[in-house]
C-alpha cells in the first residue's frame, strides 16, 4: 500500500508517499480501508519533531482518517466488515489502510461523506472535551474563541453557539473573522489591528469572558487573561504560536479564576468509551446539519508536503484534507 511518511524532522518538506507493507489486523483492533484523512497542527510539529509524543523516521503523520472496515480482529463487537467509519489516533493515519483500536472507531451516520467524516472528529472532539468536561460551558455565557479561523478555533466557534454562548472570535485578518462569523460567532476581534484585552472589556460591559478558548499561546495569553471574567476558566488547549507563555500566577487570584489544561488525546486513551460518545454526539449534530465542519481544500496524498506547509503558515481557514 501507499503512505505518506516522514524521512527526516525538518518540517513538512520532508514528506514523500512511499511503498509500505500492508497492516494485519489482531484481537480489539479494526482494518480501515481510508478514503480521506483530516489534516492537523499537530502533523506539522510532528514533522519537526516538536509534539510531545516523538516517533523516529520513517514514520506516516496523520490523527485521523474515515473509510470502511476491511477487516475486524477477535472480540470486536460493536463494529462490521463494510461500515462507514472515522477513527482517530496519535499519527499514522496518511496511509491507504490503517489498523486502531475498536474504542477509536466510530460510525459515521450516512448523511456524512468521508471527506466531512474525515474532518470532524479531532477538532470538533478537542473542542467538545474543552467545553463540556473541562470548562462546563453553560447557555448564556460568553466565550472567547481565539485562533478562530483555524481548525479547533472553528470547531470551538461552531460549538459554542450551539451549547448556547455568546461567541467572540479572534483572530488576525479581517477575512478570517467573517468567516467566523458564517460559522456562529457573535462579535469579533481582529487582534492584529485591536488590543486584545481592551476589546474584551468593551464588548462585555467591562465584566470579561466567562471562558477562554486558547489553541494559540505565546503573547495573546496574557491579555486573554486579563480579559476574564471573575471566576472564569481559560482553557490551555495549545501552542500554535510556537511560544509557551508565563503566566502571572497574581492574576488567577484576583479573579477568582482557574487555568484548566485540554489534553485530548490523553483523555481519549484513558476514556475511550466516553471519548467514542463524544464522537458520536459530534456526527449526530453534523447529521442534523447542527455543525458544518468547513474544509478549505482536498489534496492529494502527492500534495501532503503542501497541505502541511499551508497550515504551517497559516493559509488556512477550517481543515486541509487528503485524499490516498
Amino acid at each position: 500500500m501507499r503512505a505518506v511518511r516522514v524521512h527526516e524532522l525538518t518540517g513538512p518538506a520532508s514528506l514523500r508517499v512511499d511503498e509500505v507493507p500492508d497492516p494485519s489486523v489482531s484481537a480489539g483492533q479494526v482494518l480501515i480501508e481510508v478514503k480521506a484523512c483530516g489534516v492537523n497542527f499537530p502533523d506539522v510539529l510532528l514533522t519537526k519533531g516538536m509534539y510531545q509524543f516523538k516517533p523516529t523516521p520513517p514514520f506516516s503523520p496523520g490523527g485521523e482518517a474515515a473509510g470502511i472496515v476491511r477487516a475486524v480482529g477477535a472480540g470486536v463487537t460493536s463494529l462490521a466488515v463494510g461500515d462507514r467509519v472515522a477513527a482517530t489516533m496519535v499519527y499514522g493515519a496518511f496511509a491507504e489502510q490503517i489498523v486502531v483500536p475498536e474504542l477509536a472507531v466510530v460510525k459515521l451516520p450516512d448523511a456524512v461523506g468521508f471527506e466531512v467524516g474525515a474532518a470532524t472528529l479531532l477538532t470538533y472532539a478537542t473542542t467538545y472535551h474543552a467545553l463540556v468536561d473541562r470548562a462546563a460551558l453553560r447557555s448564556g455565557e460568553t466565550l472567547l474563541v481565539l485562533g478562530a479561523a483555524g481548525g479547533v478555533g472553528i470547531a470551538a466557534v461552531e460549538l459554542g453557539a450551539m451549547f448556547g454562548a455568546k461567541v467572540i472570535a479572534a483572530a488576525s485578518t479581517d477575512d478570517k473573522l467573517a468567516f467566523c462569523r458564517e460559522h456562529g460567532a457573535s462579535e469579533v476581534i481582529n487582534y492584529s489591528s485591536e488590543d486584545l484585552k481592551d476589546r474584551i472589556k468593551a464588548l462585555t460591559g467591562g465584566t470579561g469572558v466567562d471562558v477562554v478558548y486558547d489553541p494559540v499561546g505565546g503573547s495573546l495569553a496574557e491579555a486573554a487573561l486579563r480579559g476574564t471574567a471573575w471566576q472564569g476558566r481559560y482553557l490551555v488547549v495549545g501552542f500554535a504560536s510556537g511560544d509557551i507563555p508565563k503566566i502571572p500566577l497574581n492574576l488567577v487570584l484576583l479573579k477568582g479564576c482557574q487555568i484548566i489544561g485540554v489534553f485530548w488525546g490523553s483523555f481519549a486513551m484513558r476514556e475511550p468509551a466516553k471519548n467514542r460518545a463524544h464522537a458520536e454526539a459530534i456526527f449526530a449534530a453534523v447529521a442534523a446539519g447542527k455543525l458544518t465542519p468547513a474544509i478549505d481544500a482536498v489534496l492529494p496524498f502527492a500534495e501532503a508536503g503542501e497541505a502541511l506547509g499551508r497550515l504551517d503558515r497559516r493559509h488556512v481557514k477550517g481543515k486541509l484534507v487528503l485524499r490516498p
